[in-house]
């Protein structure tokens, strides 16, 4: 584990147990040299603790990466709650998550993740004020999709030439809050959508309102398409899909989507544009972290808007130096860290 800390550049890893609700939570805290550490809770099943422990640790090094290159005053956090399996108090659970984030005295803000929802985030802050997203604050996962809108924008206009989404086939997986607001947005653009999820009411659902091909959850990565949209769960560029991507692109909003760094050189050797994933996904941490200082609607939009020109200078920079696009992301977002951290050093 202490290994797993020392090449991922974690600070620190913290374990909860509450036998009286069920709760058993991991907060990952990737750095705190630029601020508190800010990120999402999430709350799903893991059929094995040592993946959630992995899960925590990946997500909060791409939330440090993604707080820097978005230029907010943070450093990126992750918490993972393990669903329990058993019948539990869902208010009970995550009040008892909130006393855990108080222990930590604001070195992290929680916020809403995959599996929770505005409600957890209000029983969260009856036991800490170190949460966001609440009912006050709001939903961030439309600022998402706006921002993951206005990357898919960015990349069509880069590869193709083209300013308008109109008649571009885009493959889409995952229509949970964030997924199935891209493809609204995506549809009223005239983007023509083949989408899976594995829940089939969501699938269907687009393709009742957005005209949408449905094909099973296996099926998305050979869609022969211009743009594959991943909008789920991480890890989806492996060695088993790779091969399999019949697009020009790739730009969604899921978290981690390279299962490995190499992933994004064999896109860039395959001539597959990507989107790096905690740069395209920004907007909801934007949302997030602005809301919770107050900053009010116009400059987050307007902060949500940047992602697209950000993208643009990636890929430009790409195409100068023929070094892959997530390395360079990386790269920078180490730079802007690092700078901070020789700062507080002198400081």
């Amino acid at each position: 584990m202490f290994q797993q800390m020392e090449s991922n550049g974690t600070q620190r890893l913290h374990f909860f147990s509450d036998p009286e609700t069920g709760l058993k939570a991991i907060i990952a805290i990737h750095s705190t040299v630029r601020g508190p550490a800010i990120g999402g809770c999430r709350f799903i099943s893991y059929q094995q603790e040592d993946n959630a422990v992995i899960d925590a640790l990946r997500l909060a090094r791409g939330m440090s990466y993604k707080a820097a290159l978005a230029g907010l005053p943070h450093g990126g956090g992750k918490a993972v709650i393990i669903k329990p399996e058993n019948h539990f108090n869902r208010p009970a659970l995550f009040q008892a998550f909130g006393r855990f984030v108080n222990t930590l005295n604001g070195d992290y803000i929680t916020a809403m993740d995959s599996g929770t929802q505005v409600s957890d985030m209000d029983q969260i802050n009856k036991t800490t004020n170190w949460v966001t997203c609440t009912n006050s604050i709001g939903d961030p996962s439309p600022m998402t999709a706006l921002g993951v809108f206005e990357g898919i924008k960015a990349a069509v206009r880069f590869k193709l030439g083209r300013h308008s989404l109109n008649g571009i086939h885009i493959s889409l997986q995952g229509l949970g809050h964030v997924g199935y607001e891209v493809a609204r947005l995506l549809h009223q653009t005239g983007a023509k959508l083949t989408v899976a999820d594995i829940n089939q009411e969501r699938a269907l659902l687009c393709e009742k309102n957005f005209s949408a091909q449905v094909v099973e959850p296996d099926d998305i990565y050979a869609i022969d398409a211009d743009l594959f949209c991943p909008c789920g769960l991480g890890a989806i560029i492996n060695d088993q899909t790779i091969d399999q991507f019949k697009v020009s692109m790739i730009a969604g909003s899921a978290n981690n989507q390279l299962a490995e760094e190499h992933h994004g050189e064999i896109l860039a050797q395959k001539g597959i544009l990507y989107a790096p994933d905690f740069l395209i996904n920004a907007g909801g941490l934007i949302f997030v972290a602005l809301q919770y200082s107050a900053q009010p609607q116009a400059a987050i939009r307007s902060k949500v808007m940047q992602i697209s020109d950000a993208l643009k200078n990636l890929f430009q920079e790409s195409s100068m130096t023929g070094i892959a696009v997530n390395r360079i992301a990386n790269k920078k977002a180490e730079e802007i860290i690092s700078a901070a951290e020789s700062m507080n050093s002198a400081a």
